[in-house]
Parts: structure tokens; sequence; C-alpha cells
């Protein structure tokens, strides 16, 4: 076999389906996480695991990624891409809510790129994408704790990327502007979701979860001692 085994989180919808999509189409064994099982089957990919798995259980995370490396090999890529986005202002917003993000968009990611890097050292190859985004790079009104968590990817990410350089190891950020995905529907506040839905419609529309999934395989293509530490990617007339 070829092509080496590529793990996606938050595989179900969006940009992680599109992704796994795409790299099943070039070959690559999978192994699919996300919450809804019956979504990730329904992807009906050849050389596939999927599993219901809570990223933020590091113990059910850690024994699916083992699961499909004895069926397939060592993890060559590791693709964080589960997120929660729960829009709101702070001083109105359940913290539960940012619980939940920074549980999902942050410890859960950091939970996966711990499990894989000792076998990538010991290999002295594997890359891990962590899906960010662009509210991870600047702020934007009632994005406090979703702009928060991603900007802690972002710190993470670039800090990993300098320690495991000298391992030959890829560390990429791929930071999606507005995009297509179901993460708005999850905001309990119906006025911040029109408004954002408003918007949208202002900048002629958004990008799609394919779009963001072809630069995640781009990057992911390249050569191993080529590493495109971010990319940001978002609609032409988005101009913040």
């Amino acid at each position: 076999m070829s092509e080496k085994l590529v793990v996606v989180t938050g595989a179900s919808s969006g940009f992680g389906a599109e992704i796994a999509r795409q790299l099943s189409a070039l070959g690559h064994p999978l192994l699919l996480i996300a919450r809804r099982a019956e979504r990730l089957e329904a992807l009906n990919l050849p050389k596939t695991v999927c599993r219901t798995v809570d990223v933020s259980d590091r113990h059910s995370f850690e024994r699916a990624i083992r699961e499909a490396e004895m069926l397939f090999g060592d993890t060559d890529c590791l693709i964080n891409n589960a997120g929660v986005m729960l829009l709101g202002d702070i001083e109105k917003q359940n913290p539960s809510e940012w619980e939940q993000m920074f549980s999902v968009n942050v410890l859960a990611l950091m939970h996966g790129m711990q499990i894989v890097l000792d076998n990538m050292k010991h290999r002295r190859s594997g890359t891990i994408i962590n899906v960010s985004s662009l509210a991870g790079r600047k702020t934007f009104e009632h994005h406090a704790a979703y702009s928060g968590s991603k900007f802690a990817v972002h710190g993470i990410s670039e800090t990993v990327r300098w320690e495991v350089a000298p391992y030959n190891i890829r560390v990429i950020t791929v930071s999606p502007g507005a995009a297509e995905t179901e993460l708005l529907g999850h905001t309990a506040d119906a006025n911040i979701k029109q408004e954002y839905l408003d918007w949208k419609e202002q900048i002629g529309g958004v990008i799609s979860a394919s779009d963001v999934a072809k630069s995640v395989v781009f990057a992911y293509q390249l050569p191993q001692d080529v590493c495109v530490r971010e990319i940001v990617i978002a609609p032409t007339r988005q101009q913040n």
C-alpha cells in the first residue's frame, strides 16, 4: 500500500468530510472521527475506519488511532479539524460555551498532537495540520471566546512546529475566513446569527468546504521537506 494513513477529526460534515473525500480519492487509508457515526458511514469511502469519539476524551481518541494503525500502519498525517464556534458577547454568553470551545478547539487538538508526535519523531517524518480560523489571526465582534480559542491554536501550532522541525515533522495551520459549514448553526443568539448571514450576503457569498479541503490537500501533498507553515483562505470580497 503506497499511500499512508491520515486521521481526520470532525469528519462528518463541512471541511472534514471534504478533506476525507479528496484524500480517499488519492488512495489514502483514513481514520475518520466525529460524534455522528452515521454521517461518517454515509461517506462510504474505501480503506476507512469510522469511529464515534469525543476528541476531548484523550483515551478514546488514542484508542481509535491505535486501532487504525494496526490496520494501516503509522499515522502519517493528523488533521485536527474538529471545532466548535459559539458566537456571543462576553458579558452575556453562557460560560459553558467557553468551556466547550476551549475543550474541543484547543485541548483536543493538543491531545491529538501528543498522541502521534512520539512515533513521528522516531520515524523522522509526519505532518500535523491544524484547522484554525481567520478569527485566530484577528478579532471580530461577538467572537471573543471563539477567537481566543483560535488564537491559541495559532500559538500552539507555531511553537510545536519550532520544536519538531529538527525531526523533519511539519506543522501546518489552515485558517479559513467565511466559509460554508454547519458551525454557525450552533450559535444560540438568533440576532448574532442573522447579522452573520446578512454579512455573508453582503460580500457575495463564502468559500466552499471543498475550497478549504483543496488547500489542506495541497499543503499535505508537497514534499516532506517543504512546510507551508500557514494558509489563510477567504472569499476574495471579504475585506476584514
